[in-house]
């Protein structure tokens, strides 16, 4: 069937333009306060402290988030600079067509943690009730909590900064409030909490425990590290700025400093949780631990924070994507939609024990398209793109019917290897896709299907916000993209 000239031309997935983008340093600092706070998160503190002591469990976590941090800030200046999402750039290693594989699965995936969350903080959210007027009804929680977070995400990335300065003070104050009521109840069983473990280990065996916490929070957030453009080309940015630094200030203040320092602590929650009452999920822990209005208190910040967490982490994400395989018949509302439905149909609550450690993989899988897309974007392109090609049905990123065979190769090979070496699932994944790739692509898919800006690396025509420019994209079908866009396919 062959497609109109618009399906590429969706308006909710145009570059956005310099003087559109509202979210500062302070802004996405106080989205990271929420975001951060997941039971992923928590499960990976209670699972680190059954072989190790806290304080190396702590030490792993910061060493995973800093570095996930690095690559999430790397990836993000795709949105930066040309104001693309995720899905759009995707074209580019992956082709018009082939973009939809790799981005279905993270959407599917992001649509998913949104239904884990959902359960989550729907089973605080019925303790409330609980308390308050003896309502009894988990499910019903679920759907209307499911409802009031798409709400707030169709109305878009401002309102959910709005939401996030309402939540991150919240949050901080009840989650230090959350650590002292754990240790207390920690101490009342004899265990120190910056001492005790479960089943200590040594040697080798420390050692590939240590591993495990600092891969598995890498894993974890490799797939908001894939998708950053998605939310970062929300983000102010100087014009004409060259130093990459200054440029990315806001990405650096929030993926580099401020999701290590919340994580490391949700960890410690996690952690702490599970020495209490040997489970990592502080719902459970709390419930046993307080009661009454401490108790409301205490489970209104993990509503809170799952709300914060989903809309930016898992909802705007996944309704991207969808947004983008639907064209311009899916506006970003009803892709909302798609992505709260997904995440309702896949029951949560059934698949409660394995969607944590299935999802941990799948982020492990995807952490080779973040090699992929780091050598794509930097090392063959140079940061420079030919934007309107990624809006062409017939441009040069059509490829071979819509497929870039050196994307799809080497994420194939670099999924199979980060799930095959678990314990080093991300740092395989991504050196495996970026290396592969940039042997396929540069040495023999791009001699078959030539790329303007690697050929003719110019500011001028490539450069976005570094050159002072705001990519405008004509989404009229009867005009054709200029002389400078056609097809370069040899």
């Amino acid at each position: 069937m062959k497609q109109s000239g618009n399906y590429l031309k969706s308006s909710d997935l145009l570059p956005i333009a310099h003087g559109d983008r509202n979210i500062g340093a302070k802004g996405f600092a106080v989205i990271w306060v929420g975001m951060a706070v997941v039971l992923a998160a928590f499960a990976i503190g209670g699972s680190g402290v059954q072989s190790l002591s806290l304080g190396w469990v702590v030490v792993a976590t910061i060493i995973g988030s800093v570095a996930i941090g690095i690559f999430m800030t790397i990836i993000g200046d795709i949105g930066i600079e040309h104001g693309l999402s995720f899905p759009v750039y995707m074209r580019a290693p992956f082709g018009t067509i082939g973009t939809h594989i790799p981005s279905l699965v993270r959407g599917i995936t992001a649509a998913c943690w949104f239904g884990l969350n959902t359960y989550f903080g729907a089973t605080a959210m019925n303790g409330i009730l609980n308390i308050l007027f003896g309502f009894n009804n988990w499910f019903i929680c679920f759907l209307l909590f499911a409802a009031a977070q798409l709400i707030n995400t169709a109305l878009g990335i401002k309102a959910i900064e709005r939401f996030a300065d309402l939540a991150a003070p919240i949050i901080i104050i009840i989650s230090s409030w959350m650590y002292v009521s754990l240790s207390d109840q920690a101490m009342e069983q004899g265990r120190e909490v910056w001492g005790w473990v479960e089943s200590p280990v040594t040697g080798g065996a420390a050692i590939t425990a240590f591993m495990v916490v600092i891969m598995s929070n890498m894993g974890f957030w490799a797939t908001l590290a894939a998708d950053m453009p998605s939310l970062s080309r929300f983000f102010k940015a100087p014009k004409n700025e060259r130093n990459w630094f200054k440029r990315n200030k806001s990405q650096i203040v929030g993926s580099i400093i401020v999701m290590p320092i919340v994580n490391t602590f949700m960890i410690i929650i996690g952690a702490v949780s599970y020495i209490a009452v040997s489970n990592f999920d502080p719902v459970v822990a709390l419930q046993e631990a307080a009661s009454g209005f401490v108790l409301g208190i205490l489970l209104l910040m993990i509503v809170f924070a799952q709300w914060s967490t989903n809309t930016s982490a898992n909802v705007i994400p996944a309704a991207t994507i969808f947004s983008n395989v639907g064209g311009p018949k899916v506006p970003f509302w009803a892709a909302v939609l798609v992505a709260g439905i997904i995440g309702i149909v896949v029951q949560p609550w059934s698949l409660f024990d394995i969607i944590i450690p299935a999802l941990l993989i799948i982020g492990g899988i995807l952490s080779a398209i973040v090699g992929i897309l780091f050598t794509d974007y930097y090392v063959l392109r140079k940061r420079r793109v030919n934007v309107h090609e990624l809006y062409e049905n017939n441009g040069q990123y059509k490829y071979m019917n819509g497929f870039n065979m050196a994307g799809i190769i080497a994420w194939v090979i670099g999924g199979f290897a980060a799930y095959y070496l678990s314990a080093y699932s991300f740092i395989v994944g991504f050196v495996a896709g970026a290396v592969i790739y940039y042997v396929l692509a540069k040495y023999w898919w791009f001699k078959k299907y030539r790329q303007s800006e690697i050929e003719d690396p110019n500011d001028e025509k490539y450069l976005g916000i570094t050159v002072g420019r705001d990519w405008e994209i004509n989404i009229d079908p009867k005009v054709s993209a200029g002389p400078e866009n056609v097809n370069t396919h040899l």
